[in-house]
């Protein structure tokens, strides 16, 4: 990182703190460089080979901080000038913080400190989104979708300047060649490497025509498998691949999302799978779970944080939990052992917030129908239940 850069990280520092109400709990700049990193506050020596041990994978839906209800709630809940997003979170924040590792789905470029923000059709948001999520528990989030290149090339660098000064990795998109060719690979608490990599079905307006391919990834069977297996030969026990894909407001899974997780769930390296764990963004609301040639996919999540949208499910979600046991034998593949979805909603008045609706009391019909979609595909014959 150089002079400049530091400089640069320890001024948004301060002002993605002060925007937030504090820096009591922003964590210290992660140089860009770092190829790795440990989950929050579970950090400690890393875990040999077949010591390495079970942990817990959360994962969200799309991350939309500029609709205008959820920029106007930042702003309110903010104690003096600027945006927090925390007081939204604060809802879900349990379910996140308590996995082993978290991973999050970024729709859209962060903007600089005075603005403007805008939402559809030109996304820009507040870079104090990366402080919440950060300070929510989140410890990589996917930054390829159709929108992250609304801004170009400095909107993709804004945002990714933002990740890295509060701790948060990141993948989909990228500054240069490098930093495009790298997955973000995580250590959790045991020991366990996992990768986690992101791509979109485009982006508006073809906008990254013209464009250095890595500045964000198309989604590409080939691709994507080649990712994998890369991910792997550079240490990853589990790789986990985010796509943004699928139809908005669907609740069944398109023809290509079904054609996708069938031939990347089927990808194998000396018989071992090159994938691990499929989670899907983009529907805004949630699709099914399903085990596919024995690899979960949930190919929607659903959406984490929303405004008001076109349709009421827009504002229905899920987080995924995963429990990952090591294998028996060191190469071999690591096994999902519990499997659970937790529904949640973006209530929109008053002020938006997010609501664990395993836990919160109403809204019983909603975590009805989010259930009927999740498992319309059967995934409850293979195990999978509704967490809290």
């Amino acid at each position: 990182m150089s002079a400049y850069t530091r400089y640069a990280a320890a001024v948004l520092l301060a002002a993605l703190a002060m925007g937030c109400g504090g820096p009591h709990s922003v964590p210290r700049p992660v140089p860009r460089s770092t190829p790795e990193s440990t989950s929050r506050a579970h950090a400690g020596a890393p875990v040999a080979g077949s010591d390495r041990l079970s942990f817990t994978l959360v994962a969200s839906g799309d991350i939309l901080p500029s609709h205008p209800e959820v920029l106007d709630t930042a702003q309110d809940d903010a104690p003096h000038d600027g945006y927090d997003y925390r007081p939204m979170l604060k809802g879900v924040q349990p379910v996140i913080s308590s996995a082993d590792l978290a991973l999050c789905h970024l729709e859209g470029p962060l903007g600089p400190l005075t603005g403007p923000f805008t939402g559809y059709p030109v996304l820009q948001a507040p870079p104090q989104i990366a402080t919440a999520l950060k300070a929510t528990g989140y410890d990589s989030c996917a930054t390829a979708s159709n929108h992250a290149l609304d801004h170009g090339v400095p909107g993709v660098r804004r945002t990714l300047e933002a990740l890295d000064t509060v701790g948060l990795r990141h993948t989909g998109s990228a500054r240069d060649a490098t930093e495009g060719a790298r997955p973000a690979l995580l250590r959790t608490p045991g020991g366990a490497r996992v990768a986690q990599l992101s791509y979109t079905y485009g982006t508006e307006g073809g906008r990254r025509s013209g464009i250095a391919p890595w500045t964000v990834n198309l989604l590409d069977e080939k691709k994507i498998i080649e990712d994998a297996r890369a991910a792997r030969r550079a240490g990853a026990d589990v790789v986990v691949v985010s796509p943004y894909w699928g139809t908005e407001y669907r609740t069944a899974p398109d023809e290509r999302q079904l054609r996708l997780a069938r031939a990347l769930t089927a990808a194998e390296t000396d018989g071992r799978p090159d994938i691990d764990l499929i989670v899907g963004t983009h529907a805004h609301t949630p699709q099914p779970y399903e085990k596919v040639n024995g690899t979960w996919v949930v190919y929607g999540l659903g959406d984490q944080i929303s405004g008001v949208m076109k349709q009421p499910r827009g504002n229905w979600g899920t987080l995924a939990r995963f429990r990952f046991e090591p294998p028996d034998r060191p190469g071999e593949r690591w096994r999902v052992t519990k499997a659970e979805y937790i529904p949640q909603l973006a209530e929109q008045e008053p002020r938006v917030r997010m609501r664990n609706l395993a836990t919160a009391d109403g809204h019983r019909q909603i975590r009805k129908k989010i259930g009927k979609a999740v498992l319309s595909r059967g995934a409850a014959a293979d195990g999978l239940t509704m967490g809290s």
